[in-house]
């Protein structure tokens, strides 16, 4: 068993490359309540944080600073309700997400993306797609059968979840396939939707979908196959609405 303390030397390791003290002495990431929308959101995307706290700009007689913490869901829900009270007011709302700058994309799609879009078939080693997590950055990575069709996503929440249940403690990591890696998740959560949508879908249609409480991606598809062209994230989302 490993402790916190033995994860986060090994993660300063794996990140901080010569820079490791500075890593360590990197003060807590915050913003005050007198920011705009935009710098709060900014600041959760360019720390690679899911949250960020919300600080008192003068203290008041409870001495306490933190206010609450905002999150990326809890900005685009918000960001939802004023667009829709005026759709009008914004036609790039209206616009197909193929013709927006948005997301990773596959080649086949002949589309430019800063970022290359990974699967992983049933049968590659779990190991392999944590990699892939880890070297890219990235919190998931699509499911495909031979012909390239989504069957699933796995995400860095799905390892969080089986750590909980202490699952990898009665397995061996290095010989768990992806496809041994989605029937463990199954037995402890149960099967799960996958959020997709398709490259003619507007964007303010993915925004709706990705409004909604525990969506945090949506696998962009072909509708009669299944293909899969790419993926939007709501942290994808957000930079574009922000940027």
């Amino acid at each position: 068993m490993h402790s916190v303390s033995a994860w986060k030397e090994a993660k300063l390791q794996y990140y901080g490359g010569a820079d490791v003290a500075g890593m360590q002495r990197r003060p807590l990431v915050h913003v005050k309540d007198s920011d705009n929308l935009r710098d709060v959101a900014l600041t959760i995307i360019q720390n690679e944080i899911s949250s960020v706290p919300i600080f008192k700009s003068s203290m008041d007689i409870s001495g306490i600073p933190l206010l609450n913490l905002a999150t990326l869901p809890g900005i685009l829900k918000f960001l939802c309700s004023k667009l829709q009270e005026q759709p009008e007011g914004y036609p790039i709302l209206r616009n197909q997400i193929s013709s927006i700058p948005i997301g990773t994309w596959s080649q086949h799609t002949g589309r430019a993306s800063t970022r290359q879009l990974r699967t992983s078939g049933l049968s590659a080693p779990l190991i392999t797609c944590l990699d892939f997590l880890l070297e890219d950055r990235i919190s998931s990575i699509p499911i495909v059968d031979d012909n390239g069709s989504l069957l699933d996503v796995y995400s860095l929440s799905d390892i969080m979840a089986l750590a909980e249940n202490d699952v990898y403690a009665c397995i061996e990591l290095e010989q768990l396939t992806v496809e041994n890696a989605l029937e463990l998740q199954y037995q402890v959560n149960g099967r799960r939707q996958c959020h997709t949508c398709l490259s003619t879908s507007t964007l303010l249609e993915v925004l709706d979908q990705l409004s909604v409480p525990g969506v945090r991606r949506l696998v962009v598809i072909e509708p009669m196959t299944r293909f899969v062209q790419g993926i939007i994230s709501l942290r994808d989302t957000i930079t574009f609405l922000v940027g």
